[in-house]
Formats: C-alpha cells, structure tokens, sequence
C-alpha cells in the first residue's frame, strides 16, 4: 500500500471495528449465550463450561468499552504504523511523538472502561496486558525478572571477555531457500495445509482449521538468519496445528486458541534455540551447509555451532542473542510502565530508552531508529505485550527440564536430535502441552507439566550450561 492510503485504510478498518464490536456486544449474542448456559446446565462439560466462561467475560470486556473509542484506537493504530514507519526512515522520533502521545491517551481511556469487568483490582498497564498474558501482573513480573537483571549481565561480561566468531560464509539466496524448505520438511511440513511464503518480517498467522502460513525472509550478510528464522516461525506453527480445534463449529472457540502469547512464544523459542542452535543440530546440520558452499569455512561442525550461537549484545531486539534478549525486553517493560503509569513525558523516551539500554546492556544507540524507534509494537499501541516474549524463554526452559525428565533424564533432547528424531520431542509437546489451549493460564500450564511454579532458574541454568560449553 502506498504511505498516502493509510488514511483511507484507516477509516476502512475503523468501520469494520466498529460492526464487529456492535456485533459482540448485541443483546442477540448475549441471549445466545445465557440460552447455552441454561440448555446445558448442570450436564455442561468441563470444556464447555470453559469455554462459555471464556465467551462471556469477553462479551463482558466488550460492553464495558465506547464504540467510538473503539475506531478512534483503529485510526489511530492505522495512522500510528505509518507515521512509525516515515519516521523510522528518517530518523526523527520528533515526528512520530505525537501519534505516541495519542496512542498512549487512547490506550489509558481503553484501561479505563474495562477496569469494571475484570474479577480483580489492576494497574492500566495489566489491564492493557491480559489478551496476551491472561492474569499477569507488574508483581510478578517483576518477581520473575529480577534474577535476569542480576545475573545476565554477569554472563554478558564473561561472553564479551571470549574471542567472538564472526559470519564466515555468503550463502546465496537460493541455497537459503534450499536449506530452509529442507529443515520444514524434516519437521513435518504438509503442503496440503501449510504454506511458506517471504515477508519484510517473519511471522506465522493461522487462518482456519487446516490453513497454516509463515513466513521468512533473507537478510543480507546474516547467512543463518533466514534457516534460524524459519525455526522460530514453524515452532509457531507447530504449536497452532497441535491445538485442542476439530472440526468447523470447534475452531473459533476460545478453548482451541493458544494459552497466551508468552506459551507461544515459548514453542518457537523450543524449537529455535533448544533444537536448531543446539551443538547436536549442528553435527547434523554442518554437511548440509558445506554442501551447499562447496567448502567448509567453519572448519568442522563446532565452528557452525559457534556461528548459530553469536554472543555479543547488540541494539536491535529480533537480532539479540540468547544472553541479552530478556534485557531488552526489560528495557521495554520497565518504560511501558512508565509512559502508561508513571507520565513520563513522550518527549523524553529516548533519553531514557538510551541512558536505560546503556545500564543492562552497556551499548548506546547511534540514533532513534536502532534505539526506540526499531520496535512496530508501541506505533500500534501494543502495550503489555513485550513481556510475554521474555516470558517465552522462561515457560521453554521449564519445558524443556520437564521433557528431559519424561524421555530419559539429562540428554534426552540432545539425543533425541543426534539421531534426527525430533519427532518424538514433537509428541510428548503434543501430548502434554498443545492440547491445554484455554483451559489454563500460562502459569498454570507450566506447573501442571513441570510440577512446580515457573520460575527463572531453569533459563539460566541452560545460559550457563551454552555458555560453559
């Protein structure tokens, strides 16, 4: 779309904001659902009286908001992203402020209505974070992140004392191509119901019951970028196909949709980083690789390992290393909190974004546009959806033990990858954590599989276990 019709896709999107809202909030829909309530009554299912109590507290939420606030947060989402991605080009975080300013006001008053329907007292900032991390609060979070602040710039200080390997192949674009259709292959790929298609940006959308898209895309004088990528974005994939969903009527129902955004994120992390970037993956992998180069410029598979593997703190977030990623995501959570919370003014976020990423990571941004104008979220108004991906390392890493424990203790995994049996990692995550969709918070899915509640120390004992290795 040209930038000049953002506009006009603005009031589009406004309008069809504001049917589907007048639509979910109708007295028909409403009646709907207290005539399922009573038809079913004391027979009603676990699932089924799940998945009614899921319906009615987002009919609940609906009603609580103004039909007008409702398109004017559309416009300004639609208005946001374009002004976002003018001012990223030039660098000039001046010109996007104002539709900050706005987003920001917008986003208070949506907090404002729907405090009523929520069961418990929250902040703004939980309130705006529950579609994507059901029952989170600033408590907890920061419970869980404050070992990530204390001991990963610890780890970050060893890492930047060791000899950094830097990119040593140039991969075409067509071997790229070829690699990555190679690894969706051996990981189950169905063309009958997939598709893998190129984007600016990768990502992984499901749009019915048998239609799951991702895609990727190849980054210049990044060679692993495009095949760790594709990792990430099938783990997304995988977890959406694995969904409690049958049939048409079941699909829409909140009990199939993923447990949270963190849960999910959590499943592409999986597969990303316990499994492509694992050093088994890579003894595995290596020939493949060198195949497609015609030489080995890694000088055996311990060298690839290595390059999949980069430790060394960078600005830009989506191309953070294993070591640094929560710190980013805490730099976010933390000046969320304090333009929704605290009245930080907009003018003053990238002196604060700079001073901020300098303390955890001990880098300074040359400008705005690799500091805090490189993320989309904020220009769409996605307040509290920045923690979930710290989150997503935490509920893998938990995951991950517990899977060990289930397949054979320490080195299930690793082994399981040696002899390029993924597949069975793949069952037990379709037995014991794809099905639980809805049913639970993402807390309670973790400590119903692993046995206790999620904690930081299982992530950072696998940081420390990489890194000694």
């Amino acid at each position: 779309m040209p930038a000049a019709g953002a506009p006009w896709r603005g009031e589009q999107l406004a309008l069809l904001a504001g049917q589907l809202h007048t639509r979910q909030t109708s007295s028909e829909y409403a009646e709907l659902l207290d005539a399922a309530e009573a038809e079913l009554g004391a027979e009603a299912t676990e699932e089924q009286r799940r998945n009614l109590q899921l319906l009615q507290l987002e009919l609940k939420r609906q009603r609580c908001l103004d039909p007008q606030l409702v398109s004017a947060i559309t416009q300004a989402q639609s208005r946001g992203n374009a002004i976002w991605q003018a001012a990223r080009a030039r660098n000039d975080f001046s010109a996007f402020a104002p539709a900050l300013k706005e987003l920001i006001k917008l986003r208070q008053q949506q907090a404002s209505q729907l405090a009523s329907a929520e069961s418990i007292a929250r902040s703004p900032w939980e309130i705006l974070a529950q579609p994507f991390e059901p029952d989170v609060s600033k408590a907890r979070l920061n419970q869980l992140f404050t070992p990530l602040k204390r001991e990963l710039p610890v780890l970050r200080e060893k890492a930047a004392a060791k000899p950094q390997i830097p990119p040593s192949a140039q991969l075409s674009e067509n071997s790229q191509n070829k690699l990555c259709a190679k690894l969706l292959q051996s990981w189950g790929y169905n063309e009958s119901c997939c598709q893998h298609s190129r984007s600016a940006h990768p990502f992984s959308c499901t749009l019915g019951p048998q239609d799951f898209r991702i895609t990727t895309r190849v980054v210049s004088g990044q060679p692993l970028s495009a095949f760790l990528a594709t990792a990430h974005e099938w783990g997304h994939s995988l977890y959406e196909q694995g969904l409690p969903r049958s049939g048409d009527h079941y699909f829409p129902w909140p009990l199939g949709d993923a447990t949270s955004m963190g849960v999910h994120e959590s499943q592409s992390l999986f597969w990303e980083c316990r499994v492509a970037r694992s050093k088994e993956f890579a003894g595995r992998w290596h020939p493949n690789f060198c195949a497609e180069l015609g030489s080995d410029p890694w000088n055996g598979s311990t060298g690839f390992w290595r390059s999949l593997n980069p430790l060394q703190p960078g600005l830009i977030r989506v191309e953070a290393d294993e070591l640094s990623y929560c710190l980013h995501i805490v730099l976010r959570f933390e000046l969320e909190l304090a333009l929704i919370e605290q009245e930080l003014p907009v003018e003053d976020l990238p002196q604060h974004w700079n001073q901020r990423l300098n303390e955890l990571l001990g880098i300074k941004p040359a400008n705005d546009s690799e500091g805090c104008l490189q993320d989309i979220h904020w220009a769409e108004g996605l307040f509290g959806y920045f923690p979930s991906y710290a989150l997503g390392h935490l509920i893998s890493a938990q995951l991950s033990e517990a899977m060990e424990k289930a397949l054979g203790g320490d080195g299930a995994i690793a082994t399981a990858i040696s002899a390029g049996q993924e597949s069975t990692l793949l069952q037990w995550l379709n037995q014991n954590v794809y099905p639980l969709g809805r049913s639970v918070n993402s807390e309670e899915l973790v400590e119903k599989v692993s046995g206790y509640p999620l904690s930081a120390d299982p992530f950072l004992n696998y940081l420390r276990n990489k890194f000694e290795q």
